[in-house]
């Protein structure tokens, strides 16, 4: 039996072929209504578009069904597809306004072809071609996609053999295109709703975690303020630190050098040496910010600097593992204030305790010998017996001013509970002591690699409470060691026993007289005469009686020379020419000359 192109037999009456077009219509808008409804539940866009294609082969019925869409680079390009042959059938990507999708893109309305591989009416592409041979396409029906009166894809029926399309299916595949459009809008702002739900879980666990820092910071910030109300120390400070912060905080002094090390009990870390912080320190001191490296294992180094006004206290150093936090970067800058703080404060009461060590000192040595009930009282609200100091220690180096010296006497007295201060231009100390040779070797020692410069220290044992002639006997003593060339040396007083006439103010008759009997005549004539033959006979027996060494010493002419030791010998009553072993007249002329350095003014 015939069929006509609307699917009726051929001998029906229009009757009934109507009545079966009208059931077939009705059954055919069913179908579209439940598939659009279908299409509504639907929210994931890649799920959607599947969706659309799958209940647009079912509602046509052609080979196969697939949905391009357009693209942020302008191309149309196969998102979905249903009954294709080729899984690299998705793949294709033509531009916008060739095939017979720029047709339909660009018309708004539905086209269609019989032939596409012969089709003139279209401009071809030639991947799309090769997709065309591979999946046997032949007919072709597309129609828009319109969202918001805005073309953004084109739904297509492909049968695999050369065929017509009529309107009651082109009408069929537009509404359901309309249906489909609505449901791929509906898609995008669920999807955009759920990338904006997304960003919006996103800020709000940044929030979270920053409101978390802030609040971490706040936390730490309030402990450090506790620190110093409680009267605690910079050490307390670092442990804090570390303990909060993890891995390790060091402080460092002025000069570099490590004054507190403390470490986190959960994740210590390894700090790196003094000498590698050197740069770290230098560039936190420049920028005044904290400044941040990592090493070659791993290890991230946070260093800030300490200052107070313009001046510089040391630094903070930061070691741990991973990356810092900004906010904790900002907690090391606030530590820093709190550490300038308390350095200040130490700085202050340790000045105020130097001073009144250094008043006390002074009034022993004053009031000495012995030592009043007042001063007893006052040394020992220091915690220091007075009647145990039995040392006086005298210090003295080319490179420190006493000032500076004086400074580390006084860490060194408060671990000996000793007194010390600066007494006539001298750095001076008082101590006890059992083994006065050690106890002045250790002090030489401490000082020694303080200061990082020779350095001299004397020490003389006082008798009976007399600090002032020990004093006196040490400070004259360190200038005569200077004098003969000792300048890095820890030692009593009892060691240079040999020029104990110099120092000893007990002695002075007993060098007058030796000095008088040896070079006493060549002294009157100086005196007498203005000359100066007592300098020129003791740099002539220092150049071991060599002239010309002699002359050039002195910038004198040889002859000059040789007539001013003859007029000293005359003076003398000796021959210089060949009495040069005179033992007597060479320790006199250095005797003198030891003494005028022993005595002069500090």
């Amino acid at each position: 039996m015939a069929l006509r192109m609307d699917g009726t037999a051929a001998g029906d009456s229009d009757g009934e072929a109507d009545s079966r077009a009208l059931v077939r219509r009705q059954r055919e808008l069913a179908s579209l209504y439940a598939t659009a409804k279908s299409l509504t539940a639907l929210g994931e866009l890649d799920e959607v578009l599947q969706s659309i294609v799958q209940h647009a082969h079912d509602l046509i019925g052609t080979d196969f069904t697939y949905l391009s869409l357009v693209g942020p680079d302008g191309k149309l390009s196969a998102r979905a597809s249903e009954g294709t042959i080729s899984p690299s059938f998705l793949t294709a990507c033509i531009p916008a306004n060739v095939g017979l999708g720029g047709k339909v893109l660009a018309s708004r309305s539905p086209h269609w072809v019989r032939n596409y591989a012969a089709s003139t009416v279209i401009e071809h592409d030639p991947n799309f071609d090769r997709l065309v041979v591979t999946e046997a396409l032949v007919a072709l029906l597309g129609v828009p996609l319109v969202i918001r009166g805005e073309v953004v894809g084109a739904l297509f029926a492909a049968d695999r053999s050369e065929r017509s399309f009529q309107a009651d299916e082109i009408a069929l595949l537009s509404a359901f295109a309309d249906h489909a459009a609505v449901a791929l809008d509906n898609a995008h702002l669920y999807e955009a709703s759920q990338t904006a739900l997304q960003e919006l879980r996103v800020a709000y666990r940044k929030i979270e975690d920053h409101v978390a820092v802030v609040e971490r910071a706040q936390a730490i910030h309030e402990a450090l303020t506790g620190v110093v109300l409680r009267g605690g120390t910079p050490g307390d400070v670092a442990q804090l630190l570390a303990d909060q912060l993890g891995g390790s905080v060091t402080l460092l002094d002025r000069a570099g050098g490590t004054v507190v090390h403390r470490d986190s009990v959960s994740g210590p870390c390894r700090t790196p040496p003094e000498a590698d912080l050197a740069e770290a320190v230098e560039n936190a001191h420049r920028s005044g910010r904290c400044t941040t490296s990592v090493e070659t294992d791993g290890v991230t180094r946070s260093v800030a600097s300490i200052q107070a006004g313009d001046s510089y206290l040391g630094a903070l150093a930061w070691s741990r593992s991973g990356s810092p936090d900004e906010m904790d970067l900002r907690t090391v800058e606030r530590a820093t204030h709190i550490l300038g703080l308390l350095i200040l404060k130490e700085r202050a009461v340790a000045e105020a305790s130097e001073r009144l060590s250094g008043e006390l000192l002074t009034e022993l040595m004053l009031g000495s010998p012995g030592i009043s009930p007042a001063q007893r009282a006052r040394t020992r609200a220091r915690n220091i017996d007075a009647d145990r100091l039995n040392l006086v220690l005298v210090a003295d180096c080319a490179t420190s001013s006493s000032t500076d010296l004086v400074r580390h006497l006084h860490d060194i007295a408060r671990d000996r509970s000793g007194l010390a201060g600066e007494h006539l231009g001298r750095a001076t100390m008082i101590l006890h002591s059992a083994d006065d040779t050690q106890t002045v070797q250790e002090v030489h020692s401490r000082l020694r690699r303080t200061l990082g410069a020779p350095v001299i220290v004397v020490a003389e044992r006082a008798v009976n409470h007399d600090w002032s002639r020990a004093f006196s006997l040490s400070s004259r003593c360190g200038a005569v060691m200077r004098a003969i060339g000792h300048t890095d040396i820890g030692a009593t007083t009892g060691r240079y026993a040999l020029y104990a006439m110099i120092f000893d103010t007990e002695r002075v008759r007993e060098l007058d007289r030796f000095i008088s009997g040896a070079i006493g005549p060549l002294l009157d004539y100086d005196q007498r005469r203005s000359t100066d033959l007592v300098a020129t006979l003791s740099a002539y027996y220092l150049h071991r009686a060599n002239v010309a060494a002699t002359a050039r010493a002195l910038h004198l002419h040889v002859n000059t020379l040789l007539k001013r030791l003859d007029r000293a010998a005359t003076v003398l009553g000796i021959d210089w020419r060949h009495e040069n072993d005179d033992l007597e007249l060479q320790l006199g002329l250095r005797l003198h000359q030891l003494r005028a350095i022993a005595t002069a003014p500090s």
